[in-house]
């Protein structure tokens, strides 16, 4: 899609003076992207509309917001977002910016301006988005995590939103790899949300990439976050959700992708788990169910990745051990995969309660089985 939004293909320099129309027009109240775009489209330039009259600018928004406009270079925190991008591995892309992803560009609301930190090399590289819910099992984390890690050494990268659970785990497997990730975020970038993951946060903006629309200094408003999900699948080719309750934010970002074109695709689960039926219920309406990368490179195969080979990357399955020792074989074979207590394991097998107890401090050790906050325990082999 051709850049249509504004004369020039891209800034000349990084210069304060040519970044501050964008960014005083990002802080207009009341000034929606759909908005902003329209006023680009019809006088071509930041500059263009800063300088537009009162009854030129009544033409597209309100009266109120014309207002806005025509006192928007006196925002105060226009220099503190100028002072930011001065900073090492900062930078703010516009619309007229050649490093705008293209994928991106082609939604129907792509943001005028986006907040970035790190490497933005990686907008250039085809993209996957994995998402899921924030309450995540071990095991779909450990799934999300390997198929990340897979799909980046294939050649992807990796979009996910920083949250807990599943997010978290896409963006750590990417980061395995070749740190080809983008955390795709709900704040201001110099705001780190959740704040567990402000370790995290830090690998990204050292090895992928961080990116926001929202001006520095915006909080976790709960709005923002559905609203940057547009984002997430926008700049991918294809959206994977790994584990999602019904009602979840990932099954937002999923409708998002169908309705930007996107292939979306859902790995499946125990017909008895919560996190399990979000994904069952994209797959009835014609997501791929997926089992391995493979599943996903081969609806994929129109794209050219930089590196197509998965020689030296983990299979991308869904965790299967095979090298089990002989003596957990009665307990796993218990447990099934859905959340038991010690209790019925005893019941089910025959053996004493201590004998259970020995076994599943065994297999925890072993990666095979987590212990779950609520007291139960979840076979991941």
């Amino acid at each position: 899609m051709e850049n249509t939004y504004i004369e020039n293909a891209s800034l000349s320099s990084s210069s304060r003076e040519q970044y501050a129309p964008w960014i005083a027009l990002s802080l207009v109240a009341g000034l929606g992207n759909t908005m902003l775009c329209q006023l680009l489209l019809l006088l071509k330039s930041p500059e263009a509309i800063l300088a537009a009259s009162y009854a030129e600018l009544r033409d597209t928004v309100s009266k109120d917001v014309a207002e806005r406009i025509q006192r928007a270079m006196e925002h105060a925190d226009i220099a503190k977002a100028l002072d930011w991008l001065e900073q090492p591995d900062n930078h703010l892309i516009t619309l007229a910016d050649l490093h705008y992803p293209r994928r991106l560009l082609e939604t129907d609301q792509p943001p005028p301006l986006l907040y970035a930190k790190g490497n933005l090399q990686i907008l250039k590289r085809p993209a996957m988005a994995i998402v899921g819910s924030r309450h995540a099992t071990a095991q779909g984390e450990t799934t999300a995590e390997n198929f990340a890690e897979s799909l980046c050494r294939a050649g992807l990268a990796v979009v996910s939103g920083l949250a807990l659970g599943i997010d978290g785990a896409a963006h750590r497997g990417a980061l395995k790899a070749d740190g080809a990730t983008i955390a795709v975020v709900g704040t201001g970038l110099d705001i780190v949300y959740p704040a567990k993951h402000k370790a995290l946060a830090h690998q990204i903006a050292q090895h992928g990439l961080l990116l926001s629309e929202y001006a520095l200094g915006t909080p976790s408003i709960n709005y923002n976050f559905p609203r940057r999900n547009r984002i997430i699948s926008g700049l991918s080719e294809g959206c994977l959700v790994v584990e999602a309750n019904v009602d979840s934010g990932s099954l937002i970002t999923a409708k998002l992708a169908i309705e930007q074109g996107r292939e979306v695709f859902a790995i499946p689960g125990s017909i008895h788990s919560p996190v399990s039926k979000g994904c069952h219920a994209l797959i009835k309406q014609g997501a791929k169910l997926v089992e391995s990368t493979d599943d996903i490179l081969s609806e994929l195969r129109h794209i050219r990745l930089p590196n197509a080979s998965l020689a030296d990357s983990p299979n991308g399955l869904i965790p299967n051990w095979t090298n089990l020792p002989s003596e957990a074989s009665p307990v796993l074979a218990c447990m099934g995969f859905d959340p038991i207590f010690a209790e019925q394991i005893a019941a089910r097998s025959g053996l004493t309660p201590g004998e259970v107890s020995t076994m599943l401090t065994l297999l925890e050790l072993e990666g095979l089985v987590s212990h779950l906050a609520n007291g139960q325990f979840q076979r991941l082999a």
